[in-house]
């Protein structure tokens, strides 16, 4: 049994990313993947499962689903193992956020507030050889012919964990920090020298297994749809 539990499985990543005890872990994370002018001060937790409009309308349900002091809202997902559609059903995830800020009536200005859709990837989604070494991807509507933004207000965040390849000795950034946890958590024994910080070590202190006795059969089922997902 590891010490610490695998964020990559259901269990995990929603105990140190969904949790409102935990929510610091979540804004500083997704500070250090945002472009600067999005930074986040305040995250307030939304309901996961999105139904659609009518009864028979295929329904959406996030990993993490919140809002910030701007209204701006954020889709989290872990994606475990490659699915065919795997853009489509991002986009089509994205969605649900758009109708929802829909008012009725006819004075409604068609305003909407940002949307980002952030996916951890445990798997590689872009196979192209010019994007051997990038793994993180930030995506926008874009005018091919002006080469400029289109539309700022609807980003996909993407990154292909599997391309993480730095050493602890070679960490620098936030960034580099959160990707090792990620990465590595399940295989450490304690939390490494460079990320020992308030926000890392409340990290590894959530997601030590030994706080969870009452719900280790939940976590270790959690573990087992995953291992047969990545042995699948």
């Amino acid at each position: 049994m590891s010490r610490y539990i695998n964020p990559f499985t259901d269990f995990g990543f929603k105990k140190l990313f969904g949790t409102e005890i935990n929510k610091d872990l979540l804004i500083d994370f997704l500070n250090t993947i945002l472009p600067e002018e999005s930074r986040i001060t305040t995250l307030t937790f939304l309901t996961t499962e999105q139904l659609g409009e009518g009864a028979f309308d295929r329904k959406a349900v996030f990993d993490v689903y919140c809002e910030n002091e701007r209204g701006e809202k954020f889709i989290v997902e872990m994606q475990k193992a490659e699915q065919d559609y795997f853009k489509d059903r991002s986009i089509f995830y994205s969605t649900f956020p758009i109708r929802e800020q829909a008012k009725r009536g006819n004075d409604w200005d068609f305003e909407l507030k940002a949307i980002y859709t952030i996916g951890l990837l445990d798997f590689v989604f872009d196979k192209s050889p010019l994007n051997d070494d990038l793994l993180h991807h930030e995506v926008v509507l874009y005018d091919k012919n002006t080469q400029s933004v289109f539309y700022h207000k609807l980003t996909y965040i993407y990154l292909e964990l599997l391309k993480f390849h730095k050493t602890e000795a070679e960490l620098e950034t936030n960034f580099d920090k959160w990707l090792f946890l990620l990465c590595h958590m399940e295989v450490l024994d304690g939390c490494p020298t460079k990320l020992q910080s308030k926000i890392f070590e409340k990290a590894f202190a959530t997601a030590e297994i030994a706080h969870y006795s009452e719900a280790e059969q939940r976590y270790e089922e959690s573990l087992k749809v995953y291992r047969d997902l990545i042995n699948g």
